[in-house]
């Protein structure tokens, strides 16, 4: 039992210290529950409707883009369909991510991985949307998880699930204040992802020499990228062998998931994965120095295969290329340090990796493959001016990120003063 001490006007309940004027109650006693409609495309009747599957619904908004086509009969079409201000609950893959449904068409019907609520008594569906959110985060969700082949959310453990039962004009204040802060993350993601186009935009011209920028003109050079570099392998080493001790080492999976085209060894060492192996053990062309280009060599879909970091390590520290990366390294000065970033991102790069890819369930290019591939650039000076207009394209994208992340935060901060009432607005 908790021996945090219970302020005045609080109490203790099996939700943690609330507000006196606040109750406990379940999801079943505020919600009835539907779970959807069970894909089959053999026993299924009917006429063809749209549906949603769980991943179109995210966290606060649906994404009606990729709706798919299933049979309803004409009970189904009663049980199924979506109306204004229905609640969507992920019922696998990410538990608990939630959303309203604002009617974005005209007819649309749910699938089994989705459950649909509806407020019994009028529990406010955006602050519940919230409640889950806070749930997911805090872990609290688990408890009500059930794995089976995969990990789902059952109907009778989700109504079970207990929530503060808050006045209703406390609730619409709540829900009012995280509408803000969701409108204000909104905005950011639209602003980023605006901002993002426009760089790509730029890139295909800038990086294909279809625009040129004020003082520049002349052929580009195309040259293999076999000319240009020496590449080599990295050391295999799995994900368990990787700590805190030893030396930097680059996992590909690390290329993969990062948002990023580059790495500074200096300002990321905390966060690099160290592989404790002796150097003598390490070929030289595995250590990865300032300028060279990692690429994977190992990728999920063809749309990865051209995915890769350039190497900022400007203190010389002992850096291995690991696991199914191959590290190219300049053999002259042909080419740009900043200018890397963004010349292997053109379409026709990733064409070519495309095309060399081999594999079935994983695609990979081989060093015998990726020294074919043509890289085209202009002259040094123009090449410094083009990275310097997509490095402040960056830092512009950099900076609204950083926005975005700390409005997030603040998101969070109210979520746990304003739901568990910590802070009142009323």
């Amino acid at each position: 039992m908790s021996t945090e001490t219970v302020p005045k006007g609080y109490k203790r309940t099996e939700i943690g210290v609330i507000p006196e004027e606040w109750s406990v109650t379940t999801v079943g006693a505020e919600f009835s529950m539907q779970l959807g409609k069970m894909l089959d495309s053999e026993k299924n009747l009917g006429v063809e409707k749209p549906f949603l599957g769980n991943r179109s619904v995210q966290w606060s908004k649906i994404d009606c883009s990729d709706l798919g086509l299933i049979k309803l009969t004409s009970s189904d079409l009663q049980k199924y369909r979506l109306h204004l201000g229905d609640i969507l609950v992920c019922e696998g893959g990410e538990i608990g991510r939630s959303a309203i449904w604002e009617q974005q068409i005209d007819e649309c019907y749910f699938q089994k991985a989705l459950h649909r609520l509806r407020p019994k008594n009028g529990f406010s569906a955006s602050l519940f949307v919230n409640l889950l959110q806070r749930y997911a985060a805090t872990g609290y969700l688990q408890n009500f998880v059930t794995q089976t082949s995969i990990a789902h959310l059952p109907k009778d453990k989700f109504e079970t699930i207990q929530i503060p039962a808050i006045p209703k004009a406390e609730q619409k204040a709540i829900a009012t204040a995280l509408s803000d802060a969701d409108t204000l993350i909104e905005s950011l993601e639209q602003l980023i992802a605006k901002k993002r186009q426009i760089k790509q935009g730029a890139m295909q011209e800038l990086l294909t020499g279809k625009r040129r920028l004020p003082g520049f003109t002349g052929k580009w050079e195309t040259k293999r990228l076999g000319d240009l570099f020496t590449v080599n392998g990295g050391v295999s080493a799995s994900r368990d062998q990787l700590s805190d001790t030893g030396y930097c080492y680059l996992h590909y999976g690390d290329i993969h998931v990062s948002p990023k085209n580059y790495i500074d060894v200096r300002r990321e060492y905390a966060e690099i994965p160290k592989l404790d192996v002796g150097l003598s053990k390490v070929s030289p062309g595995s250590l990865l120095k300032t300028g060279d280009v990692v690429f994977v060599d190992a990728s999920e879909d063809d749309s990865g295969t051209s995915k890769h970091f350039v190497i900022v390590n400007d203190d010389n520290l002992p850096y291995i290329s690991g696991l199914h990366t191959i590290a190219a390294k300049s053999k002259g000065s042909d080419i740009d340090l900043i200018f890397k970033r963004y010349c292997f991102q053109t379409v026709k790069i990733k064409e070519q990796f495309k095309f060399y890819a081999v594999g079935t369930k994983v695609s990979g290019v081989s060093k015998s493959n990726i020294i074919k591939i043509d890289v085209s650039y202009p002259s040094l000076p123009e090449q410094t001016a083009i990275a310097s207009v997509l490095s402040d394209m960056d830092t512009e994208l950099e900076a609204l990120e950083g926005k975005l992340d700390k409005a997030r935060q603040v998101k969070q901060g109210m979520m746990q003063q304003l739901l568990t009432g910590k802070v009142r607005l009323v």
